[in-house]
C-alpha cells in the first residue's frame, strides 16, 4: 500500500500596492530632512565652541566690567521655551539694574544700564548663550527664544515656531529684529521652519554679521527694549491675521514693514 505524501504548496502572496511616487518623496524629504538636522547640529557645536573659545578674553572683560558697573550676578538666567515648548535656562550677559523703586528703577529705560546698552547694541550680551547651542538647547539660526507666558497667547499658526530649536539670531533678527511687529516676527518664523536649509542658515548667519555691525533694529520704537507680546496676532485678530503679500523670494512682506528691511533675496 503505497502512501501519498503530499509535499508544501506554495501559494503567490496577493500583491500589495504599489508604493506611489508621492511615499517615495515623501520618504526622501524625510532623509534629507534628518541629514540636514544632523549637519546643522554638527555646524552648531562646532561654530558655538569655536567662538566659546576665541571669545573668552572678551567674555572676561565683559564680566568684570558688569561687576564693577552693576553688581553681581554677571550673568542673566531666565526660562525659556524651546523646541516643542520644552524648557530650558537661557544665559546671557546681565544688562540691567535690578527693580529698585527708592532709586526710581522701575521702567526697563530706567533699568537699562549704560554699559548694557552698548552691549546690545554690539550683541556682546548674546555670547554666553552660545553654552545654550552647545547643550543642544538651542541653535545657531532659529526663532528666537521669547517668554514662557507667551505660549497660551500664541495662535496654533504661531506656535508652529516652537517645531524647531530656538536660535541666536534668526530670518526675523536680519530683517528688522525689535524694529519689527510681533506679527510680522512671527511670520518670518513660521515661513523659516517651512523652508529652513543648510544654504538658509549660512546666508541668514552671513547677514548677521552685517547687522550686528550697522546695528539695526535693537530698540523698538519709542522704546530701548521689546514690547511685551499681549496676544492677537493670529486670524481671530482681524486684519492683523489677514495673510500678508509676499515678496519674490516668498518671504511674507507684512505692510507696516519698511521697504529697506526687504531687499534682495532669500533660498528657500
Amino acid at each position: 500500500m503505497s502512501v501519498r505524501q503530499e509535499g508544501h504548496v506554495s501559494r503567490p502572496r496577493p500583491a500589495g500596492p504599489a508604493p506611489s511616487a508621492a511615499t517615495g518623496r515623501s520618504g526622501h524629504a524625510a532623509t534629507g530632512r534628518a541629514g540636514y538636522e544632523l549637519t546643522k547640529r554638527l555646524l552648531d557645536l562646532v561654530v558655538a565652541v569655536v567662538l566659546l573659545l576665541l571669545s573668552a578674553p572678551v567674555m572676561a572683560v565683559v564680566a568684570v566690567a558688569i561687576a564693577v558697573t552693576m553688581g553681581r550676578p554677571v550673568l542673566f538666567r531666565q526660562v525659556r521655551p524651546g523646541r516643542h515648548g520644552e524648557l530650558f535656562e537661557l544665559v546671557k550677559f546681565r544688562t540691567m539694574h535690578p527693580v529698585d523703586l527708592t532709586a526710581g528703577l522701575v521702567s526697563d529705560r530706567d533699568r537699562l544700564s549704560r554699559l548694557g546698552r552698548w552691549l546690545r547694541a554690539t550683541s556682546l550680551d548674546e555670547l554666553p548663550t552660545l553654552w545654550n547651542v552647545v547643550r543642544g538647547e538651542m541653535s545657531l539660526v532659529g526663532p528666537r527664544p521669547l517668554l514662557v507666558e507667551y505660549l497660551d497667547r500664541y495662535s496654533p499658526a504661531e506656535a508652529r515656531r516652537h517645531e524647531v530649536r530656538p536660535g541666536i539670531t534668526g530670518l526675523a533678527q536680519i530683517r528688522g529684529r525689535n524694529e519689527l511687529p510681533f506679527a510680522e516676527r512671527f511670520r518670518l518664523d513660521v515661513w523659516y521652519v517651512d523652508n529652513r536649509s543648510l544654504a538658509l542658515d549660512l546666508r541668514i548667519l552671513v547677514e548677521t554679521v552685517g547687522a550686528v555691525l550697522c546695528r539695526r533694529g535693537i530698540t523698538a520704537p519709542g522704546s530701548p527694549t521689546s514690547p511685551p507680546f499681549l496676544g492677537g496676532t493670529g486670524p481671530s485678530a482681524g486684519s492683523h491675521g489677514a495673510t500678508a503679500p509676499t515678496g519674490g523670494s516668498g518671504v511674507p512682506v507684512g505692510s507696516g514693514t519698511p521697504a529697506h528691511l526687504w531687499t534682495g533675496r532669500l533660498p528657500g
